[in-house]
């Protein structure tokens, strides 16, 4: 079956439901829930790895809503972000999402090597990827997501997962750029929040300079010192864990074949018409087709309330 695009139905899936063809990124529930007719609402979207147990950044962002009224200042939220952090904040720059600290600092360096499976916004931001230039790689890579072991090194890490798998904001590496999405550890990915943390004042005063005025927006500027306060990393990496055993535990005693993950989410293997499938019962999934691993899905992990809905779409389906 030959997809026509992201978001567009390509023909009759699972139960006689149009299938749609999977995006390049997860998190397309809009758009599937658009191809097929749907209140976005009544699908629960496993395909973007968000965290589920994510202090409610909307009811903060309601207390900051006269933000809007002036022109973004990120000083107090660099402020609060790099004492949380423990960085120099002269070192941090926030961005507009983690995509934006990709882009900068891939323009900003140029070449960079990939190993594949990764993500694959560091192939599209780098000019020209050299396996002899130092090393770009997630950590937990994504999509494996597995912890990169203390005697491995990269010129940029990814640490978009980091405190999520870990409980800590950062491995520490204080030679190399690392990058940071707050989209993912605070499930807000319309707010678009991310930081990059350079090796020097110098290099971060570059990023700067490249990054457009007023990148980020003051909404999301405003909500960072209350939400920082609010986010307690061990208890919420704790959380994670529990959650991510019960749904392993649940998808194996389905059947399925599972791999172990240090992340928010989990990848299931063989299992090439899954999506299509939960689709059918309103649940949705990222098919890891564009990583280079066809016929593996991966699935974030649920709240727990969301749990049996999850699993029951997987035995029906």
């Amino acid at each position: 079956m030959v997809a026509i695009g992201h978001g567009e139905p390509d023909g009759l899936g699972t139960d006689g439901v149009d299938r749609v063809a999977p995006g390049t990124h997860g998190g397309d529930g809009v758009a599937v829930a658009r191809a097929l007719g749907r209140d976005p609402a009544d699908l629960l979207d496993l395909s973007a790895s968000l965290h589920p147990f994510a202090p409610d950044v909307a009811a903060v962002a309601a207390r900051h809503l006269s933000a809007l009224r002036t022109y973004p200042d990120d000083t107090a939220a660099t402020a609060a972000l790099a004492d949380a952090i423990g960085v120099d904040g002269d070192r941090l720059v926030l961005t507009n999402g983690g995509a934006e600290a990709i882009s900068l600092v891939a323009t900003h360096l140029r070449r960079g090597s990939v190993v594949d499976p990764e993500f694959s916004l560091y192939r599209r931001h780098l000019a020209e990827v050299d396996p002899s230039a130092g090393r770009w790689r997630s950590n937990p890579s994504n999509p494996l997501g597995e912890l990169a072991a203390p005697e491995e090194e990269a010129a940029v890490w990814d640490e978009a997962f980091y405190p999520l798998a870990t409980g800590a904001w950062t491995r520490g590496d204080d030679d190399a750029w690392r990058l940071g999405s707050l989209t993912k550890l605070w499930a807000c990915p319309g707010l678009r929040l991310g930081y990059v943390i350079a090796p020097s004042r110098g290099e971060a005063e570059v990023m700067r300079r490249a990054r457009p005025r007023w990148s980020v927006n003051g909404l999301a500027l405003a909500v960072v010192p209350e939400m920082v306060a609010h986010t307690d990393l061990s208890a919420l990496q704790r959380q994670l864990a529990e959650a991510r055993r019960s749904l392993v535990d649940g998808l194996a005693a389905l059947g399925l074949d599972v791999r172990p993950s240090a992340a928010n989410w989990v990848l299931i293997d063989g299992a090439p018409g899954l999506r299509d499938g939960l689709m059918a019962h309103g649940v949705l999934v990222r098919d890891c087709a564009n990583f280079g691993l066809p016929g593996t899905m991966r699935m974030a992990v649920p709240h727990p309330a969301q749990l049996g809905r999850v699993l029951t779409a997987v035995e029906r389906a």
